[in-house]
């Protein structure tokens, strides 16, 4: 294990080392944001099979796209096949924690998503028939998610040694990668460029953030000192067979504590957020059309109103926690409030999504959906901060990088959850 003697707040070099923190957690969530955003620009291009006539809106010229026309399932696929490799990989890192040095699983993992990234951007140039590119977009979503998982749990293990407020600064990176995406796709569409050349300068944005990530990792070492401490053999043993070796008591006389039974309570709200949040967004949500009859604003309805308000409400729900962190005293009602938000599900599904052949529409004016969405997102950015921040502070500072180890695997099992859970829903609308 690691402890790093590292700025605390009122350490004149908090700021910079924060801002790097910062810069590292939108990283991680770039690729899974750039994608989700892209879903109108996916999905038109799997119908019309060339990307010289489609937007990253989702409009083609010559083409009329058809709302119910859905057959290759891609916001569920997308979903789904982001989140089974963060569950499956985030298990691996648990092996990888001590056979693999540190510097080499995050280096290595930001290479390979920055080279995913480059693939991605050629891809909009390259003419393919629909199906070969969905099995194309599909495999890179499968493979940088992969990295993702393995950058995410290193660094979420790392962050558990230090001070919460880099956590916080973390956390907030990563909720603000969703309106860095949702950003950088409005500039690109409303450049006036050609279809073509948008959806080229939206793809090539992420390989320079991944850049900046690269570029920040490099300097972080030498603005933190690490060290390793002095461990007991039995604390050694458990903690080279990462996240296994806690889930027993110890040995008689080990000192090596049952880290999920002081967390479970925290892991269980991070699966549940994560359950309800990936069940109807983007799955569902993307497919919310606006019933305006204005063409222009019916183009920028998802970005505007999916992405964009979901990404900055989520980014201020993170944000919150540096100031607050109810009910951190009381920790018994978080799942209670964390449940509440099972009652989003059938709102959002009732909105305008299409297409739908069962559930009627109850809430059709486009007002209803950015008033359910404003609580959707802001309580899933303030509990997923608040549970991830209060896990290491449950158990003995020795142990704190395993709880953050921990709680990464159940944040990825929600996501997994969440994003079955959606081709459910998605066949009920």
């Amino acid at each position: 294990m690691r402890q790093c003697a590292i700025p605390t707040p009122s350490h004149s070099g908090f700021h910079a080392v924060g801002i790097i923190f910062f810069i590292l957690g939108l990283g991680t969530l770039l690729p899974w944001n750039f994608f989700i955003t892209a879903i109108p620009y996916f999905k038109a291009r799997l119908i019309v099979g060339t990307s010289l006539t489609v937007g990253l809106g989702g409009n083609s010229s010559g083409t009329q796209r058809d709302p119910a026309r859905d057959e290759f399932n891609f916001n569920n696929w997308l979903t789904l096949l982001s989140q089974l490799p963060l569950l499956l990989f985030t298990l691996l890192n648990s092996f990888l924690y001590q056979c693999i040095p540190d510097k080499v699983r995050v280096l290595g993992s930001m290479s390979g998503i920055l080279l995913l990234f480059i693939l991605t951007a050629v891809l909009v140039r390259v003419e393919m028939p629909p199906h070969s590119f969905f099995s194309v977009t599909i495999s890179s979503v499968w493979f940088i998610n992969s990295f993702c998982a393995i950058l995410q749990g290193s660094l979420f293990g790392q962050l558990g040694t230090l001070p919460q407020g880099y956590s916080t600064l973390f956390l907030s990176g990563q909720g603000m990668a969703g309106t860095f995406a949702a950003s950088a796709m409005l500039l690109s569409m409303a450049s006036g460029a050609d279809a073509q050349t948008s959806a080229l300068s939206y793809f090539i944005t992420p390989c320079v953030g991944t850049l900046m990530s690269i570029v920040c990792y490099l300097v972080l070492p030498r603005m933190v000192r690490c060290y390793s401490p002095c461990l007991t053999p039995w604390r050694q043993l458990c903690l080279s067979e990462g996240f296994w070796s806690c889930w027993g008591w110890g040995p008689a006389g080990s000192d090596c504590l049952p880290t999920p039974a002081q967390i479970w309570l925290l892991a269980l709200c991070i699966v549940m957020v994560f359950t309800i949040t990936l069940s109807v967004f983007p799955a569902i949500t993307a497919t919310v059309t606006s019933t305006s009859e204005s063409k222009q604003w019916s183009e920028f309805f998802t970005p505007v109103c999916c992405f964009l308000l979901f990404n900055m409400m989520d980014w201020l729900g993170r944000s919150v926690t540096s100031y607050c962190l109810w009910p951190e005293k009381r920790l018994w009602l978080l799942p209670l409030l964390v449940g509440l938000r099972f009652l989003f599900v059938p709102l959002l599904m009732l909105c305008q999504a299409e297409p739908r052949t069962r559930l009627p529409v109850l809430f059709h004016h486009d007002a209803w959906f950015i008033l359910f969405m404003l609580p959707f997102s802001l309580s899933n950015g303030y509990f997923v901060s608040l549970t991830m921040c209060l896990a290491p502070k449950q158990v003995l500072p020795q142990e704190s990088e395993l709880a953050g180890a921990i709680m990464t695997f159940f944040l990825a099992l929600g996501l997994s959850c969440g994003a079955g859970l959606s081709f459910l829903l998605k066949a009920l609308l």
